[in-house]
């Protein structure tokens, strides 16, 4: 059973900053960052492979996020620069055990998600 925990997430200022944590347990997975903002639906917003060496991100945040990991903490982040309102919401971490992984790999395992609040 895969735990994904995340943090960091909190209020701040459009044009901040913030970075999310999401520690996992077990094996190192492809992972994903999802939001939700409230009555929208869950979009995806940033996946890296289980090495590192391959990310994909939404065009609505390409340039200002950042994700990473640390395979020995198995610790995946989200950098978060620039920040607007529109990316108030509710950022979830997700872990996949597929086999391959791209822009549409699907995730079995989430975390509780961590709230992102961006004023004007």
């Amino acid at each position: 059973q895969v735990q994904l925990v995340e943090s960091g997430g909190g209020l701040v200022q459009a044009g901040g900053s913030l970075r999310l944590s999401c520690a996992a347990s077990g094996r190192t997975y492809a992972m994903g960052w999802f939001r939700q903002a409230p009555g929208k639906e869950r979009e995806f917003v940033a996946a890296i492979s289980r090495s590192g060496g391959i990310t994909y991100y939404a065009n609505s945040v390409k340039g200002r996020f950042t994700i990473s990991r640390d395979n020995a903490k198995n610790i995946v982040y989200l950098q978060m620069n620039s920040l607007q309102p529109e990316d108030t919401s509710v950022y979830y971490c997700a872990a996949s055990s597929s086999g391959a992984f791209n822009y549409y790999t699907p995730y079995n395992y989430w975390g509780q998600g961590t709230q992102v609040t961006v004023s004007s």
